[in-house]
């Protein structure tokens, strides 16, 4: 039986002491032997953590016990092990960052659909449905037909908008706008976007994919792949049973079997996708890495991965491929204008 209960959570509310927050919550987290991550910033409270049941029951008690958290809501699920390596609560700007700071999510987000409605709005033809996350997470799941913005990080979705909205986009008149993301808060910011840009009738899935998982039987979904979480879990599947995708630990992209068995993949050092993004130096430090990782599960010892320098070059890599595609998609797009123009 599971015995590591994993709650995702999120609220927008105006936390002006969020600051003063930080310890008090990272010492009730520690003394429950709770780890993942929780965000806060002014705006409200964001992250996933794990631990024993009781564990986790304390720290929701303990921040519902805040007036201001006194409705926060959460998403439950079962893992077989421990699904995160150390406990962050962290301080931001924003608790999902999109980089437009006059959005006001607790006051103008759009419409809420439960997942026992979201087939019949999705399956309107007159309603463009919008999955929000980024490119790497849709391209293992999303609901079938659903626009993929393609973007790499949350940040390019105001320009996508901006971009579709003009003549020939898909946004253009178009009066109805359903969203979706994994949990939700996404959607939350990006309705609430939409709708400053004077869109009206904008919805987001309720709970977001992960509630719809969870409540909509696999016969009636609609809903292909499965959906990549933010923890060792890696993707989940209807019921939020574990699926079958594992972590690059070179570059933190998810892989399928079948990238598993390309010629590029060398478990810890190298993908599909960044196997030719690393420097021979940093080929080294993986694959001792990897060394190490392997000695410890022979010794059935825990081993949690690389050291935090390594991790950092290997984000800071990620992020300027990102920033290397979204710089080539605006180029297309001016050339593109230009053509017209």
């Amino acid at each position: 039986m599971s015995q590591v209960l994993v709650a995702a959570l999120y609220k927008f509310v105006r936390l002006d002491d969020f600051q003063a927050m930080q310890a008090p919550i990272h010492n009730v987290c520690e003394r429950h032997g709770v780890m993942g991550t929780l965000l806060l910033a002014k705006e409200g409270i964001n992250g996933t953590i794990a631990g024993p049941k009781e564990g986790i029951r304390a720290v929701l008690d303990y921040l519902r016990s805040d007036k201001r958290l006194a409705t926060l809501t959460h998403k439950e699920s079962w893992a077989d092990t421990m699904p995160f390596y150390r406990l962050k609560v962290k301080l931001k700007r924003e608790i999902v960052t999109m980089g437009v700071p006059e959005i006001d999510p607790e006051t103008m987000a759009g419409q809420y659909v439960t997942p026992d409605k979201w087939n019949d709005l999705i399956s309107d033809p007159d309603v463009v449905v919008v999955d929000v996350r980024n490119d790497y997470e849709v391209t293992i799941g999303s609901f079938e037909g659903a626009v993929n913005p393609k973007t790499d990080s949350f940040t390019e979705f105001p320009q996508w908008v901006h971009a579709q909205s003009s003549e020939q986009g898909l946004l253009r008149n178009k009066k109805k706008v359903a969203m979706f993301c994994t949990g939700g808060i996404r959607c939350e910011k990006s309705t609430a976007y939409l709708r400053s840009q004077g869109f009206d009738e904008v919805y987001h899935l309720e709970g977001g994919i992960l509630k719809y998982l969870e409540t909509v039987p696999p016969e009636k979904s609609l809903w292909k792949g499965e959906c990549f979480v933010f923890d060792e879990r890696v993707s989940v599947g209807h019921g939020l049973a574990p699926g079958e995708y594992e972590l690059c630990r070179a570059c933190r992209h998810p892989l399928s079997p079948q990238d598993r068995k390309s010629a590029h993949f060398e478990p810890g050092v190298s993908c599909p996708h960044c196997h030719d993004q690393h420097t021979p130096e940093q080929i080294a430090r993986f694959r001792e890495r990897q060394k190490q990782i392997e000695l410890a599960r022979q010794r059935q010892a825990r081993h949690i991965g690389a050291p935090i320098d390594q991790q950092k070059a290997a984000k800071r890599a990620l992020k300027e491929k990102a920033r290397e595609a979204a710089r080539a998609r605006r180029q297309a797009q001016m050339e593109k204008s230009n053509q017209a123009s």
